[in-house]
């Protein structure tokens, strides 16, 4: 029997503001001294009040004009009665049937695919509650302690509809949803630091023509930390339950863990109903009315930034002239989610291309070895050497003056490399290094013609595998003229020049 994965996601990211939800404690994530930014009131004391911190409200604001959300005149706080032990009050300041945001979607803009990257994963609700303590369990295993500086800490929490369908889309979402949270500076959402966190909804039923069939019993798997588990467990849920649906056995409506290590889900509780938490509307805090002026949504409308799928579209119509977010092949698609990571690498990317204008040279042709150049040479290098962006001593000049070089075929592609790794280290302009090091591509073809033949002379014993057929030998002689050469040939002209030498 063929069944229906529905999937739906409920993610929490804690919000970059100075002081807590309800406090004026900092709310400092890198904070490594346990309990140092708490007070009466996050720690709940009797007699204290909590007060609304106005920055938070309007960050959910932005994420809900972002993504389309229906943003209500009124909305209000409720209590979530719970008991746990890093929830100091015995319940949580949360939202429930009235949010700051309603409705909204989200596409799954960074997929390569263009039918995948364009489907809308609708958005049921995103609002806004404090977060709990940390729990910490000594190596003895005899204690608990508990570290309340991240109780009260702003979070913003994200429903999805049940419309995802494997672990991949859920992926996507949340990567996709990470890159939005850090363009609209509204949180860091590092998953491994715990400032983004991902729960998910997984139930299977029988395939049906009936778009309004029944869902099947829904599993929850609760606090994935980073993208990997999120697309493993999910994958992982889906086949547990096909199996046990295709043995005639019932899914049991729980919660469960990720055990990363086993690539296992795992049994945790019988998951809790809304009614088990006994919401009700917050005595304490007053309800936010009129929130449009208020708030002043017109204003925060049009302080957003250009959002990351529409500067995926600019960026691919500036790569390929094409409009569309969907891409067909690698030398299209690689570089475009690498720039939307990293504004830094395409500030300095689009400067030399704004540098290359200047040249006289063929700018289609410069921009793909920019590119190419970029992404494999410079990246590649400052990732194994372990250099920090700010640190490198490139500036887009400089890449530009060495693009322009190869494209007029004046220096080889070796030698661009390894002028490249010298400027990063140490911001040398490229033409000195160039003419000091005699480093132009030598267009002499009798001094060519003679390094040549003194190698062909000298290694007899690769000449004679080439002409047994082995292919090896013929780029290892032209690896030994490059090296008389320093470089300065182009090595598709040398390798030919050679075979024509030992064939006659």
């Amino acid at each position: 029997m063929e069944y229906e994965t529905v999937i739906g996601l409920e993610i929490h990211a804690e919000l970059k503001t100075k002081t807590k939800m309800f406090c004026k404690c900092l709310n400092n994530a890198e904070e490594t001294v346990p309990n140092k930014n708490i007070c009466p009131v996050c720690l709940a004391h009797p007699g204290t009040l909590p007060v609304i911190n106005k920055k938070a409200v309007e960050l959910v604001l932005k994420v809900g004009l972002a993504l389309g959300s229906t943003i209500p005149e009124f909305s209000k706080f409720d209590r979530k009665n719970y008991f746990y032990p890093d929830l100091p009050k015995g319940y949580q300041i949360s939202q429930y049937d009235q949010p700051l945001c309603q409705g909204g979607s989200l596409s799954l803009y960074l997929s390569d695919d263009l039918e995948e990257s364009t489907k809308e994963i609708t958005l049921t609700r995103i609002h806004l509650e404090e977060d709990t303590g940390k729990l910490i369990h000594p190596a003895d295993g005899k204690s608990t302690l508990i570290d309340f500086n991240r109780a009260g800490v702003p979070l913003m929490e994200l429903v999805t509809e049940p419309v995802l369908h494997n672990g991949k889309e859920a992926r996507l979402f949340c990567q996709g949803l990470q890159l939005l949270l850090k363009t609209l500076a509204v949180s860091e959402a590092e998953m491994e630091k715990g400032q983004m966190r991902c729960e998910v909804n997984i139930s299977l039923a029988p395939k049906s023509k009936v778009k309004s069939q029944k869902l099947g019993t829904k599993v929850e798997i609760k606090n994935l930390n980073s993208f990997k588990a999120v697309e493993e467990a999910i994958d992982y849920e889906i086949q547990r339950q096909r199996e046990l649906l295709e043995k005639g056995e019932k899914v049991v409506q729980e919660t469960r863990g990720w055990d990363e290590a086993r690539g296992k889900t795992y049994s945790q509780r019988i998951k809790e109903e809304a009614q088990d938490y006994r919401y009700f509307p917050e005595p304490d805090l007053p309800p936010l009315t009129n929130i449009s002026k208020t708030f002043d949504l017109e204003k925060l409308k049009a302080e957003l930034p250009e959002l990351p799928w529409e500067k995926k579209r600019r960026i691919i119509k500036q790569f390929t002239g094409q409009a569309t977010i969907g891409l067909t092949t690698t030398l299209e698609r690689k570089p475009i989610n690498i720039f939307l990571e990293h504004p830094e690498y395409l500030q300095f990317y689009e400067d030399t291309i704004n540098e290359l204008k200047n040249e006289k040279i063929e700018l289609k042709k410069a921009q793909v070895l920019a590119r190419n150049y970029f992404l494999t040479d410079i990246i590649g290098f400052m990732e194994k050497e372990k250099i920090k962006w700010e640190d490198s001593k490139l500036i887009p000049l400089y890449f530009a003056k060495i693009i322009s070089y190869l494209v007029q075929d004046k220096i080889s592609s070796r030698v661009a490399k390894d002028i490249l790794l010298e400027i990063i280290r140490t911001g040398k302009d490229p033409e000195k290094l160039i003419k000091e090091q005699n480093l132009e591509t030598i267009s002499d073809i009798g001094l060519i013609k003679s390094i040549i033949e003194e190698v062909i002379k000298n290694n007899p014993k690769a000449v004679q595998d080439y002409r047994n057929g082995k292919e090896t030998a013929l780029q290892f002689l032209v690896g030994q003229a490059m090296a008389r050469l320093k470089g300065a040939a182009n090595p598709q002209e040398l390798g030919k020049l050679i075979r024509e030498k030992i064939t006659g």
